[in-house]
């Protein structure tokens, strides 16, 4: 029997007897395993209802209104929970992550150190609390935590990639290129990685690795637009106006119309003195004005210039 059946049998027990608690319990689980999400929480409330004083059922419905991006509802379902049963772990968890996304970062990391107390070697506590600090901006906190969890677990390339971030914010760039070359060889295709990387050698002078960096990144992300804005605008400046005409061209037929890279696009053509190109790309960067970041005017000015 597949688990649509099961719903269908469990609905029909059911609406004879709403009260089973085991038949409601059940239709719930497998309704959120399911993904009826909606339709689980229903049970689930319902059920909180028939059993106030059930902490795991506080705890389900945390989960399924935290799937439902419902973060608040969540949250207060999980501390209903928690007054139930305080030594739950994995609710105390799971309130940890709610708050994070509420930006209640305090809260989150109180919460996550509670669970250190009896679960201290769990590297995925150590990465929560360090994403916590990093949200926070409390680096050196957010820094402590993100070593301990990479000596828990060296292969979390996300602790690794919040390390990096953390020593550009320091100015460590050596430490910083080291820990994201640790992220590109646990997962080889993190197209962020390789953008840090390329940030970096830029502010190091080193173009060449810098372009490197920038091809890697559009290689496995071929749709950043911030990428190849940035890719472009360096190449305009060393005078690469042919390779910026190709690149921005294909963007433009992978991505599809973007103000400013046709504005990038109209420089190139200008400098390569195309003037057939620079004008079309002018007016084609003021049609898409929406994702133009030039002042429009100034763009306008500069057309009329040339009509």
């Amino acid at each position: 029997m597949d688990n649509l059946e099961k719903i269908e049998d469990l609905q029909s027990v059911l609406r004879k007897n709403p009260s089973d608690v085991q038949k409601r319990r059940e239709l719930a689980v497998i309704l959120s395993d399911s993904g009826f999400n909606k339709e689980a929480l229903e049970n689930f409330l319902y059920l909180s209802k028939l059993i106030p004083d059930d902490s795991e059922i506080y705890n389900n419905i945390g989960i399924l209104y935290e799937k439902l991006k419902d973060n608040e509802n969540a949250e207060f379902n999980y501390k209903k929970a928690l007054a139930i049963s305080p030594e739950d772990t994995d609710t105390r968890y799971n309130l940890g992550l709610v708050q994070i996304n509420l930006k209640k970062y305090a809260s989150a990391v109180e919460n996550f150190e509670k669970v250190l107390e009896t679960e201290d070697n769990d590297a995925n506590v150590y990465f929560n609390i360090g994403l916590a600090h990093f949200r926070s901006e409390n680096y050196e906190e957010a820094f402590k935590s993100f070593q301990k969890t990479v000596k828990i677990d060296d292969t979390d390339f996300y602790a690794h990639f919040y390390l990096g971030n953390i020593y550009i914010t320091f100015k460590d760039y050596q430490n910083a290129k080291s820990e994201f070359k640790k992220v590109l060889v646990i997962t080889p295709d993190y197209s962020w990685a390789y953008y840090n990387l390329a940030h970096i050698y830029e502010l190091e002078g080193d173009f060449t690795e810098c372009f490197n960096m920038l091809e890697k990144t559009l290689e496995y992300n071929p749709k950043d637009i911030e990428t190849y804005k940035i890719y472009t605008r360096l190449l305009l400046a060393v005078g690469e106006f042919e390779k910026v005409r190709e690149i921005l061209t294909d963007a433009i037929e992978k991505i599809g119309h973007n103000g400013d890279l046709y504005y990038i696009l109209a420089v190139a053509y200008k400098n390569l003195n195309d003037r057939e190109g620079y004008t079309d790309n002018l007016e084609k960067s003021i049609k898409h004005f929406k994702t133009l970041t030039y002042p429009v005017q100034a763009v306008n000015a500069e057309l009329k210039k040339l009509i």
